[in-house]
């Protein structure tokens, strides 16, 4: 059966996507928002919006019996979680299917296996995934943090066990460093995710982010959606993404791609999901699962001419993928910029009016933002505020059209990290591929 009306539980421009897809189905659309929200374009555009709360997330965004009564009283077929807030939250999974409603997302057993880095991990490597040496459970004490360290061998990593997004990671090169850096994983992951397990595991050296997107559907169809390169990151968050990797060979790139395939195929895998792997001297290692939609999910749309988000909607409404995996076909090279709104040089974040707003167009551009000349950026949500995507035949195509188009986007009232952008692209390190996960940090420490 065809989905008739979704509500969206997420903000932004994620929920401007999901608004489009819907919209191109020909599906009525709520939205939820928080009194912060109420003028925001995503608001504007939906059939219907429901406000659920102050503007504070755990108020409103996060607020699942806010979110369930919306949808109830909206008489909605089903639920996109959409990026970060519930998306991986297996319990809202479970009590959206409970209430009645479809989730338009993996299983929620799924999500739940994959919702802790430390389960994640111990599935993984029962699927046959390589996986990087390190605890094999959550680490409680710094007793057991010094032991199973020196086990492991320096460095090391001390990584908070639930959520994302580069926080709660700390390095640590040596024992005399271990507890100060245990304690603050410790004390960074219960202020972002609400709980402080942690769990160590080795450091590879100057590795490259490397994440293979795949998708199901209800009768045991799987396919991959080939690779993405994330490895642009500025402290463990990612700047910039692109499709294909510049950095792997073919051989690889295909090996990682039906490894991968084969191993959630074993457990009849639905909806989407992107496994991440680091990849260094030839090995790729997994590191976490994302069951959700991303951020960067755009330079896959744009490279293998599929709608995700729309394929994403088609199976949860119980239909067959549309694609078989005969039919992804690379047809060419894209990269993503993502704009924060942020001073460039503190990296403080930014927020007041936008007095005015002018996206870049042209060949091969496209811009998914929340923005528009008179909106609010407020401190309350995560300063992404619009992404650029390029799509040229070849990846040198790609970052032209890029420079292009950061040189046209005009963005008044706040600040932005346009000009750190543009430096990335003219550094010759990238133009030659020539990078890690730490090569941003480096450059500018």
């Amino acid at each position: 059966m065809m989905l008739k009306k979704i509500l969206v539980a997420n903000r932004g421009e994620i929920a401007l996507r999901i608004l489009r897809a819907c919209k191109e189905l020909d599906i009525k659309t709520v939205v939820v928002h928080s009194t912060a929200d109420e003028k925001e374009m995503f608001v504007r555009l939906a059939d219907e919006s429901v406000c659920i709360g102050p503007p504070q997330v755990k108020n409103s965004y996060l607020n699942i019996p806010s979110i369930i009564s919306a949808a109830t009283i909206a008489n909605v077929d089903a639920i996109h979680p959409g990026i970060g807030m519930l998306s991986e939250n297996a319990s809202f999974a479970k009590i959206v299917n409970d209430h009645g409603f479809q989730f338009i997302g993996p299983k929620h057993d799924h999500i739940d296996k994959m919702s802790d880095k430390i389960k994640a991990k111990n599935f993984a490597h029962k699927l046959g995934l390589p996986i990087i040496p390190g605890s094999k459970k959550n680490i409680k004490t710094f007793s057991e943090a010094k032991i199973i360290s020196k086990e492991i061998g320096y460095p090391v990593l001390v990584k908070a066990s639930h959520g994302g997004g580069g926080r709660g990671i700390k390095k640590v090169d040596s024992e005399d460093d271990l507890k100060d850096n245990f304690l603050m994983a410790k004390k960074e992951a219960i202020q972002s995710f609400g709980n402080d397990s942690v769990y160590i595991e080795k450091f590879i050296e100057n590795p490259r982010h490397i994440e293979v997107q795949i998708i199901g559907d209800h009768v045991g169809n799987l396919i991959h959606v080939g690779e993405r390169e994330c490895s642009i990151q500025r402290r463990n968050q990612k700047i910039i993404e692109e499709c294909p990797s510049p950095g792997i060979n073919d051989c690889d790139r295909k090996k990682v791609c039906e490894i991968t395939l084969n191993a959630f195929k074993n457990i009849g895998y639905q909806n989407l999901g992107t496994v991440e792997y680091l990849y260094s001297s030839g090995k790729f290692y997994f590191i976490e699962m994302n069951t959700r939609l991303q951020v960067e999910h755009t330079v896959t749309e744009e490279v293998f001419n599929i709608d995700i988000v729309k394929e994403q909607i088609n199976v949860a409404s119980g239909a067959k993928l549309s694609v078989a995996q005969n039919d992804i076909k690379k047809t060419s090279h894209s990269i993503e910029c993502r704009i924060n709104a942020e001073n460039p040089i503190t990296m403080f974040p930014s927020t007041g009016l936008v007095k005015t707003y002018h996206p870049p167009g042209g060949p091969g551009i496209r811009i998914d933002s929340l923005l528009y000349s008179g909106c609010s950026v407020t401190s309350f949500y995560d300063g992404l505020i619009s992404k650029i995507i390029s799509k040229g035949k070849n990846r040198e195509e790609c970052i032209m059209r890029l420079k292009r188009a950061l040189d046209e986007y005009v963005i008044e009232g706040i600040e932005t990290n346009i000009q750190v952008l543009k430096r990335i692209l003219d550094h010759k390190n990238f133009l030659d591929a020539k990078f890690d996960i730490s090569w941003y940090d480096k450059i500018n420490s």
